[in-house]
């Protein structure tokens, strides 16, 4: 059967059961500990994000003992097991995830690995009866995310989607205030721009570090050699190891977009263009995208760059948009990381907890008490047992990604275009044409023209919720990246 990774092994760019309509939830009615008893969690992965869910766990001594740790690489397991000795913490440290499953002392695993092992991680930790908080994008494919729903449902675990906004109080109460006081939403717009390098161009082979473990490094994926010159981190900028930025920092303002429109269904359309400008090296998703979104007649534009806002400059751009009345409004920024969601309705707009008239004038900023990150979140749903305690339930989390997926899927069976090509195809949706003048303006600034440069367009899909599945006229290609192939031991079975 073709998938996802066939296809992509042969494209330009690669150099379903029961669904949300009918789920109940089954999770579990009681406590997972009693109320004076401490949750035994384990963090797998432990890099930069599988740090942050044990620093989180450590301010939490009074509800939670952290009781093993695992990686594959045993460089970060040991330094990791030796910072925590310090703190007289004494966890277990695994380096197969599946002996860590095997250990009846945990009760709930958080998980920072890449991408690709985010759902057989969720599936076999739900399977050995251990509840889960999982990192961002909670899947690498549409279908694996479907699975994580399944599992969780089936084995009667709570599972959490890491996704921080939702523990905003701040943000919630702005939610709020936008629906009772801004009148109707228009349209949504959405800037990543965070600074990225290069990864590298290199002739052979990736050298693997002697202290990982290869092959469960790899895990479903094919064992091959390293196609880049770093193991760790630069997995997020090739196909089939990562999602790119819309899959890696974009669900968290995706997530946000669907919460704060009240949607529980994906865009019924999607278009994506744009391509890897500024360096030639052995990534292959874009750094510089832009996805445009139906969501039942509300443009939602997701727009991410990895280049400063000009030559030599690692400064991100601010943002400029129009408000309802045509008020051009203008957001500097300072700083290498710009990610931030702008909701823009009849009386004026919301970006992240505060609201604006239609003069671009600051209304009112929410400063709101009890905010708390995810993993407190996860331990006091774990605490109470009850499922409606999640900020963000693994079916929440899956519904998000898909957004990512979705727009990246447009645009890995696009197309090379020419900017004038491009040009004639944004004016036919709405609000498109404005963020691509900015995007054409931004490639200049940083001497790129885009007339002399790979552009990537793709096809306009059209997603059907109900069966999470594409339709109509390129449907049959867009299906083959619903789910990717997967390598023996390190499958997800069909049935969970």
């Amino acid at each position: 059967m073709t998938n996802r990774r066939d296809f992509l092994k042969n494209s330009v760019l690669g150099g379903a059961g029961l669904l949300f309509s009918s789920y109940t939830f089954g999770t579990p009615a009681h406590p997972v500990k009693g109320a004076n008893e401490r949750i035994h969690a384990a963090v797998i992965g432990l890099r930069g994000i599988g740090q942050s869910h044990v620093n989180s766990y450590k301010r939490q001594p009074e509800n939670v003992r952290i009781t093993a740790l695992c990686d594959c690489d045993t460089e970060y397991l040991d330094k990791m097991l030796a910072s925590l000795a310090k703190d007289s913490i004494h966890p277990k440290g695994y380096r197969d995830l599946r002996d860590l499953l095997d250990d009846k002392d945990v009760d709930a695993v958080s998980i920072g690995m890449p991408n690709y092992w985010h759902a057989l991680a969720t599936v076999w930790a739900c399977q050995a009866g251990k509840h889960v908080c999982v990192e961002k994008p909670v899947s690498h494919s549409i279908w694996e995310g479907r699975k994580m729903v399944e599992a969780a449902r089936k084995y009667k675990r709570l599972v959490q989607a890491d996704l921080d906004t939702r523990s905003n109080t701040s943000v919630a109460a702005a939610i709020d205030y936008m629906h009772t006081h801004l009148g109707k939403v228009l349209y949504v717009r959405i800037v990543n721009y965070k600074r990225r390098q290069s990864i590298g161009k290199i002739k052979g082979p990736g050298v693997i570090p002697a202290t990982c473990d290869y092959n469960l490094h790899s895990g479903p994926l094919p064992m091959m050699p390293l196609p880049r010159r770093e193991l760790h981190y630069d997995w997020h900028w090739q196909w089939f190891t990562g999602n790119g930025e819309l899959g890696n920092n974009g669900p968290h303002q995706l997530d946000l977009c669907r919460w704060a429109l009240g949607r529980q269904h994906a865009p019924q359309r999607a278009l994506s263009f744009g391509g890897r400008f500024g360096y030639t090296d052995d990534g292959n998703v874009p750094n510089t995208q832009v996805a445009w979104y139906d969501c039942d007649g509300i443009p939602v534009i997701y727009d991410s760059r990895a280049l400063g806002e000009k030559t030599g400059i690692d400064n991100m751009d601010g943002f400029t948009g129009h408000t309802a009345t045509g008020k051009k409004v203008h957001h500097p920024f300072q700083g290498s990381a710009n990610c931030s969601i702008y909701i823009f309705c009849e009386n004026g707009y919301l970006t992240g907890d505060s609201i604006f008239d239609n003069n671009g004038a600051l209304v009112k900023r929410f400063e709101e008490p009890g905010r708390v990150g995810p993993q407190f979140n996860f331990v006091k749903a774990l605490k109470s047992g009850k499922q409606e305690d999640l900020r963000t339930d693994i079916l929440e989390g899956h519904l998000s990604a898909n957004i990512s997926h979705i727009g990246n899927i447009s645009y890995q069976t696009g197309t090379r275009t020419s900017l004038e090509e491009l040009r004639k195809t944004v004016v036919r949706y709405p609000g498109l044409e404005e963020v691509f003048l900015s995007f054409e303006e931004h490639l200049r600034l940083n001497g790129i023209d885009p007339a002399g440069e790979e552009l990537f367009l793709g096809p306009e899909l059209t997603f059907d919720s109900s069966t999470e599945r594409f339709t109509g006229e390129h449907a049959e290609v867009a299906n083959l990246f619903l789910r990717d192939s997967y390598r023996e031991p390190f499958v997800i079975p069909e049935k969970v």
